[in-house]
């Protein structure tokens, strides 16, 4: 007799009048919401501008959504397109179904588009964001509780899920990997970061970091899970692709950090151009160029100015030499006079 365990809800749908609320979605916005709202709180303590975070993400979740479904459909394809399947359950995404791998992947994509609307660096964008997209992937991960999904082998643990029967499943207690994925994740975001301030990780590096933890974990909870997988050399798909991303994200912080250690100083260069400006409006204009410099149009206005800027001023200079010059013949003149005079007189 079994003592303790989880048990699964009875459904993961609560109907309000004609309109159903699905948990599984309704898991997924909430952990959107929470990734928005701490990465915007990062990225205002890294001296950005509130709503960036958010402006950017407008790009980056609905990218991330179909980059989700499109991995799931893909490795998973015999769910929808093999005999006796209904192609159209590819598009029901309230059902469940969304691989992180294509999320991140095609996310990143729509994160560089917003990116690059706003002048703001992908890595530094994303070092911001990593702890708040580890908790949505935990939060995220509820959702295959309520749709009794994802759970790992058979055991006999006081924490065992209950799954009840099923065209898809037969009952029992299983390994609640839902679980340990959520509470793995909550770890690897306090770990990025901590790591994050202590090591001043930047330019994408904290990101990276988060890509290599979540690999690790994904790896284990990968290996109890007992839904239907693609396996290559005896391991399952999605265990190769965790073991290659988690390397290269490791290789990526080696190398980063040799090339371009510490943090960026600015993390929204147009902010930082429009501070700069605007500091800069109150100071005495000058009409030398600054030395050194390599503007053609500036250093022929610059000769221009050092000839022939006072024309008014030369005119008055010569004339006052020419009046000098005139007074200093005539007073030579008179002198030569009384020196003729003196002779005559004696």
């Amino acid at each position: 007799m079994d003592l303790a365990y989880i048990p699964s809800p009875s459904t993961g749908v609560i109907h309000l009048g004609p309109i159903p609320l699905r948990a599984y979605a309704f898991c997924i916005i909430l952990g959107v919401f929470v990734a928005v709202w701490l990465g915007n709180k990062r990225w205002v303590a890294r001296g950005g501008t509130a709503g960036t975070v958010a402006d950017i993400a407008v790009w980056a979740v609905p990218f991330g959504l179909v980059g989700g479904r499109l991995y799931h459909v893909i490795t998973d394809y015999q769910l929808y397109f093999s005999e006796g399947k209904n192609w159209v359950d590819a598009f029901k995404i309230w059902q469940g179904g969304l691989g992180i791998w294509g999320a991140i992947a095609l996310g990143a994509v729509g994160a560089w588009i917003g990116c690059r609307r706003r002048g703001i660096p992908l890595p530094t964008y994303a070092d911001a964001i990593a702890p708040g997209i580890a908790l949505a992937q935990g939060i995220g991960r509820w959702g295959n509780w309520f749709n009794q999904e994802l759970y790992g082998k058979p055991t006999k643990l006081p924490w065992a899920l209950e799954i009840s029967d099923a065209p898809n499943r037969v009952a029992g207690l299983y390994h609640p990997t839902f679980l340990y994925e959520f509470l793995w994740d909550i770890l690897v975001a306090l770990f990025v970061i901590w790591a994050g301030r202590r090591f001043a990780m930047g330019h994408g590096r904290t990101f990276a970091l988060y890509v290599a933890a979540y690999c690790v974990g994904r790896t284990w909870t990968e290996y109890l899970r007992i839904d239907e997988a693609h396996h290559i050399l005896g391991l399952r798909l999605n265990v190769w692709t965790a073991l290659i991303i988690g390397l290269l994200a490791v290789v990526y912080i080696v190398i980063s950090a040799k090339l371009r250690p510490g943090q960026e100083e600015v993390v929204e260069p147009r902010k930082a151009a429009a501070e700069a400006a605007e500091g800069g409006g109150d100071a005495e204009p000058t009409d030398a160029e600054p030395k050194g410099s390599k503007d053609p149009e500036a250093a022929k206005a610059g000769a221009g100015k050092s000839g022939d800027e006072f024309p008014a001023t030369k005119a008055n200079d010569k004339a006052g030499a020419d009046a000098e010059t005139k007074a200093e013949a005539e007073t030579e003149a008179e002198d030569k006079d009384e020196v003729k005079d003196g002779a005559g007189k004696r």
